[in-house]
């Protein structure tokens, strides 16, 4: 039988920061680059699993509060950083697992995206560093 995910109180952590309370999407999606390995005689292309190169990405609310979304953002662009992401804030399980990339890299930072009559809402990519799954 076919089961979803409900995430009613996801918690999202950058830099051992918990920004839980300031994102309200998220998308890790695990990528192992492909490589091709095609001979001659060959009626297919041919591919083998090359580098990792995951990467997640978060919708934020933009605050400029202390140790809110710019104040934990600002220092990481240009620089490798931790981040996890656990489908509830319950303990960790096999059915609560907490994902991380170790080492990821955060290329950019909207400083603002404004609406008139919208919250300031921004989206951030973390890219590569080392995938892992933990269930305890």
């Amino acid at each position: 039988m076919a089961t979803s995910t409900y995430l009613s109180n996801p918690t999202v952590t950058v830099n051992a920061v918990d920004m839980t309370d300031q994102t309200s999407a998220s998308t890790l999606t695990r990528v192992i680059e492909a490589l091709e390995s095609t001979s001659f005689g060959k009626t297919a292309r041919v591919y083998v699993g090359g580098l990792e190169n995951s990467t997640l990405t978060l919708t934020m609310y933009n605050s400029f509060a202390a140790s809110e979304t710019y104040a934990t953002l600002a220092a990481l662009v240009g620089t490798s950083t931790t981040v996890t992401i656990k489908p509830t804030s319950a303990a960790t399980s096999a059915t609560n697992p907490i994902s991380t990339l170790t080492g990821c890299y955060l290329e950019t930072l909207p400083i603002v995206n404004a609406a008139l009559g919208a919250l300031d809402t921004i989206d951030i990519t973390f890219t590569g560093g080392v995938y892992s799954v933990a269930t305890s």
